[in-house]
């Protein structure tokens, strides 16, 4: 196969609207929470030549990955400096240097969330998933939430595992950063040093931004995902005949009607 038929190809598995392409998005996104699951259960267990195995899969994997969207990308040098992607740079040389382990494996959950965020990936989530239809908001602030407790979480893992005897795996530091989040402040684990304070800092800022955010969602009066045709608002009431933004009608389906 030629270079140009090589990324026509794989083009169209990462932005085509084909069910080939959708089943292979939705498999980007089974592999990524695979892989979240992996560096977290395995803070429980000594390391192992089975493990080192999986890391090196794991990176192989998603290097693969990275290559082929770098290859499709129309922008490259522009966006392999995006911070996501210097993330899952971090991520794959993690996995694949064999003294590290999967270290900061973790921060590939934010490769994750650009991909759900995406607006191919979205509108296959309201077309497959009626929940997802309803309740577009409060699942994306609880993804953006769980996504700042999981990286949070792993950096304090990995920052304090080796110097602060009580953070021994996962489940330490996320009763860490959940009760600095809530600013709870029970005392019995902190963070020394000025990194720790830092780090303790920013959870409870920004994660009391998120928290404070779904519950916004959560208890404003609900509201449905419908494009408008003529200005492209996506939001309105249940009950709206006409875009509040542009006036033009709009058909939005109530129960019991297609």
């Amino acid at each position: 196969m030629s270079r140009a038929g090589l990324i026509g190809r794989l083009r169209e598995y990462y932005e085509g609207s084909s069910e080939e392409a959708e089943h292979f998005r939705y498999g980007l996104l089974i592999f990524d929470i695979a892989t979240i699951l992996f560096i977290v259960v395995t803070s429980f267990t000594p390391r192992s030549l089975y493990i080192e195995i999986a890391d090196v899969v794991i990176g192989v994997l998603i290097l693969a990955d990275f290559v082929a969207r770098f290859l499709i990308d129309r922008q490259r040098m522009r966006t392999f400096f995006h911070p996501v992607n210097v993330a899952e740079i971090v991520a794959i040389v993690s996995f694949l240097a064999p003294v590290a382990g999967e270290g900061l494996g973790f921060l590939r959950i934010l490769r994750t969330v650009r991909l759900l965020r995406t607006y191919r990936t979205l509108k296959l989530l309201r077309q497959d998933f009626r929940f997802f239809r309803a309740h577009e908001e409060i699942v994306i602030a609880s993804v953006n939430l769980g996504v700042f407790i999981f990286v949070m979480t792993g950096l304090v893992y990995e920052t304090q595992r080796y110097t602060n005897p009580d953070i021994g795996n996962y489940a330490d530091a996320l009763y860490f950063t959940v009760t600095a989040l809530t600013t709870t402040g029970f005392g019995d684990i902190t963070l020394p040093g000025t990194w720790g304070r830092l780090l303790s800092v920013i959870i409870m800022i920004f994660g009391v931004t998120l928290f404070l955010r779904l519950a916004q969602v959560l208890f404003r009066p609900n509201k449905v995902t419908f494009e408008c045709p003529e200005c492209g608002l996506l939001r309105h009431e249940p009950d709206a005949v006409h875009c509040k933004h542009c006036g033009t009608t709009i058909h939005i389906a109530t129960e019991g009607h297609g």
